[in-house]
């Protein structure tokens, strides 16, 4: 016997979502596309970075990592690029990368002011990233969000 089915709405790309998931598509996709070539010091640099909030990074050689967090900013780019994306699984995807970034931030005791979440000179440009958190949110809000039927 099978359980009710739940069905998940994914929502549909609407006209308001176009300059959010352009502005953070091209973003995050040169971004990851800029990691592509990284060395192996600079893959050390950005595991060692994330280990603060994701410690089981540690084990992870830097060159895979440096590889694989270009993997995942390329495919979360083109994700937010393309229309055919459900907005809840582009949102929520988003959602997740940019909490992970703030997650970074927080547990980085030299990237905002002690007992503060304003951030120091050197937090800044994480801190930043917030906005990629309320664009992933909105997304999802919409997604999830039942429309009104027009009269």
């Amino acid at each position: 016997m099978e359980g009710p089915k739940v069905k998940i709405p994914l929502g549909r790309p609407r006209l308001w979502h176009l300059p959010l998931r352009l502005a953070t598509g091209v973003f995050i996709l040169n971004a990851g596309v800029g990691k592509r070539s990284a060395d192996e010091a600079t893959g050390t640099r950005l595991r060692d970075f994330s280990t603060v909030a994701f410690p089981f990074f540690k084990k992870v050689p830097g060159d895979q990592f440096a590889k694989g967090l270009a993997g995942s900013e390329i495919a979360l780019g083109i994700a937010l690029l393309n229309p055919v994306v459900p907005p809840l699984i582009a949102g929520g995807a988003l959602t997740a990368f940019s909490g992970s970034l703030l997650l970074i931030y927080w547990k980085s005791p030299t990237m905002h002011e002690e007992g503060s979440v304003r951030p120091t000179q050197l937090g800044t440009a994480i801190a930043k990233d917030v906005w990629m958190l309320g664009i992933g949110a909105a997304l999802v809000i919409d997604a999830l969000t039942p429309r009104r039927k027009k009269r």
